[in-house]
C-alpha cells in the first residue's frame, strides 16, 4: 500500500507559477514510476506527465510541455510539479499518482492521492 499526499496547490494569476509536492509513504519510494493528473470541474481526469524512478525519465502532455517540469528526491520521499507560464486553462485539482513499481512508461496508476486545487485567475 502506497499513500500520497499532494500540497502547493493555490490561487495565483494568469503568468504565475506554482509548486506542487507530493509525498509517498514507504520504503520503496525510489522503484516507482510517479505521475501527475489534474481533473478540472466536469470534466474527465487527464494525463499531465510522469517521471521514472530514477528521474532521468519524463513524459509531458503537450498542453504543458515547456511549461511545466517534473522532478523528484528519492531521499524526501517527494516529486514535484513546477508550474509556470499559468493559464485559466490549467485550473484544476491536480493529483498524483503511482503503479507502484518501476515499469516504465507506467501502464497502470493504482495509487492515488488527494488532490490539491489550483485555480487560475484570467
Amino acid at each position: 500500500q502506497v499513500q500520497l499526499v499532494e500540497s502547493g496547490g493555490g490561487l495565483v494569476q494568469a503568468g504565475g507559477s506554482l509548486r506542487l509536492s507530493c509525498a509517498a509513504s514507504g520504503r520503496t519510494f525510489s522503484m516507482y514510476a510517479m505521475g501527475w493528473f489534474r481533473q478540472a470541474p466536469g470534466k474527465e481526469r487527464e494525463f499531465v506527465g510522469s517521471i521514472s524512478r530514477g528521474g532521468l525519465m519524463r513524459y509531458y502532455a503537450d498542453s504543458v510541455k515547456g511549461r511545466f517540469t517534473i522532478s523528484r528526491d528519492n531521499a524526501k520521499n517527494s516529486v514535484y510539479l513546477q508550474m509556470n507560464s499559468l493559464k485559466p486553462e490549467d485550473t484544476a485539482v491536480y493529483y498524483c499518482a503511482t503503479n507502484g513499481d518501476g515499469n516504465w512508461p507506467p501502464h497502470e496508476y493504482a495509487y492515488w492521492g488527494q488532490g490539491t486545487q489550483v485555480t487560475v485567475s484570467s
